[in-house]
């Protein structure tokens, strides 16, 4: 019997031995598989980048060519996507630092903490692996399929940018919209036929601070629609709430641009491209009269743009037969490229492993909000330290935290409501709140209806640098364009009680807690 499980015991020493060997081989040959992998990913990244930039310095028209464009855009934000997750984790073992982001100021588990939705950076290196041979098999697949497109590309003309416009594609402005562009200037530069008496209209339809503005701000700066309009007029939300109180397009709507003073000194009727940009829905009666108002004023081949958040506005399109347009929310593959460019700018974030797992972060707690990639560039792009980093994004989530808890909404950056912040080294009770956002052109123009207060900086605001102590309502330059015209971002905050503010929510608060 002895000699039996003396048998039995050497046969499982064995197998285990070959076991634990077999794995560590394994493991030590999976390391370089994946490093091959992802380096291969890069080079074809290259690739694929040089013909991205060379079709955004081209004027292409052809919407097949265009379909090609945008999926070999969106498979290469994805390849770099994957390829930074991969590398730029930040190991545990190498401080608190990074530690400060759960603990920043922790907060209790919750069907709506965003820290729940959080994706694990983490992972076998065979699923690793695997995901990367996927990313790099779809890209290689793009590449092969637009093959042609780069012989096309060479016949189409190139742009002719001015400063401006140079500017903006390299501040990423205008990133990924070249379909919505395309779809926007083929529609101001459409010649109208002889019998079309009535302005067509063009509905462009997003979510909030999408980039709708930001399109149509770049077509009229383009230089052939600035060509082919004579004058170029602006409606607001605070013009078009009541039929008895809409601005005609002579007295009250902003004029963008006039190119030729002789027509309007003879009153004769000018090619006009009118914008008109709401939150929600149009009333019919103020759009029959402001349509009306239109008909008659302006001259043949004027256009209509019509900006909304609300789907009901693809009405307005459907008199003069015109599809309207859809601006989609970016997918995290597509902000993160974005944000990166933001925050990072040149520089190689290999050389800042721990700095770039803390930025993808921030990057899933924005929810694609534009605003606050560059709002957080600015704090952050000059001062690559990991601390200061971590105690950007700390606040970050305990700013989500709070109005999370006071609305009860996922998606804060969507609100139209006052939002609450609280300094990152503020013990007292009191909190700042956000009541509005506006932009002017100069820092000598910001009169809001708060100039008369203190005027601070947004460091100044989250993080209290100067130790600035505001009272009653003031004014926060939150962001200043280095891009002409130069505006100025600025918020209109007030101070407030904390124990005011979140009294009359403590119930719910207690409830979603829980």
């Amino acid at each position: 019997m002895s000699v039996f499980f003396s048998a039995i015991l050497s046969d499982l020493t064995s197998r285990s031995v070959s076991f634990l060997i077999d794995k560590c081989l394994t493991m030590a040959a999976a390391a370089p598989a994946v490093e091959e992998t992802l380096n291969s990913l890069q080079r074809l990244l290259h690739r694929a980048h040089v013909i991205v930039e060379e079709s955004q310095e081209r004027i292409v028209t052809n919407q097949a060519m265009l379909r090609q464009l945008n999926r070999l855009q969106k498979e290469m934000y994805r390849a770099y996507h994957t390829l930074d997750t991969l590398r730029c984790k930040a190991p545990d073992a190498d401080g608190d630092d990074h530690n400060l982001i759960a603990a920043g100021r922790s907060f209790k588990t919750s069907r709506i903490n965003p820290a729940n939705r959080l994706r694990s950076r983490g992972g076998s290196s065979s699923s690793e692996h695997e995901r990367a041979i996927q990313v790099l098999g779809d890209l290689e697949t793009t590449m092969r399929d637009v093959r042609e497109l780069v012989v096309f590309l060479s016949g189409c003309p190139r742009l002719c940018r001015q400063p401006y416009s140079v500017h903006l594609l390299v501040g990423k402005c205008m990133f990924n919209r070249q379909m919505e562009m395309e779809h926007v200037m083929e529609f101001l530069l459409r010649s109208c036929d002889e019998e079309e008496e009535t302005p067509a209209v063009l509905p462009i339809i997003g979510p909030g601070r999408v980039g709708k503005t930001t399109i149509i701000e770049h077509a009229c700066n383009d230089q052939r629609v600035r060509s082919h309009f004579s004058q170029i007029l602006r409606f607001s939300q605070d013009g078009l709430r009541d039929v008895k109180t809409i601005p005609t397009l002579g007295d009250c709507s902003v004029i963008k641009l006039i190119l030729d003073d002789d027509h309007a000194f003879r009153g004769e009727k000018m090619t006009t491209l009118v914008i008109i940009e709401v939150v929600g829905d149009i009333d019919q009666g103020v759009w029959e009269k402001l349509y009306s108002d239109c008909r008659h004023q302006i001259g043949r081949g004027s256009k209509i743009l019509v900006a909304s958040r609300s789907d009901k506005i693809a009405r307005l399109g459907r008199a003069t037969q015109t599809q309207p347009l859809t601006v989609r929310s970016f997918t995290e593959e597509e902000y993160w490229y974005f944000f990166k460019a933001r925050m990072f700018g040149s520089t190689d974030i290999k050389d800042h492993p721990k700095v770039a797992a803390i930025a993808m972060d921030l990057a899933r707690e924005m929810h694609m909000c534009f605003f606050g990639a560059s709002l957080f560039g600015r704090l952050l792009k000059a001062n690559f330290d990991a601390r200061i980093w971590s105690r950007a994004l700390a606040m970050l989530r305990e700013f989500i935290r709070i109005n999370i808890l006071l609305y009860g909404v996922v998606d804060i950056w969507q609100l139209e409501d006052p939002l609450f912040v609280r300094r990152t080294n503020n013990t007292s009770s009191e909190c700042f709140v956000i009541l509005d956002d506006y932009q002017t052109v100069s820092v000598e123009e910001e009169s809001g209806p708060s100039s008369e207060g203190t005027q601070m900086s947004i460091l100044d605001l989250f993080f209290g640098e100067n130790n600035v102590r505001p009272r009653g309502r003031f004014n926060v330059l939150a962001y200043r364009s280095h891009i002409p015209p130069h505006y100025s971002y600025v918020v209109t905050c007030e101070v407030q009680r904390q124990h005011g503010v979140f009294s009359r929510k403590k119930r719910s608060i207690q409830h979603v807690a829980s």
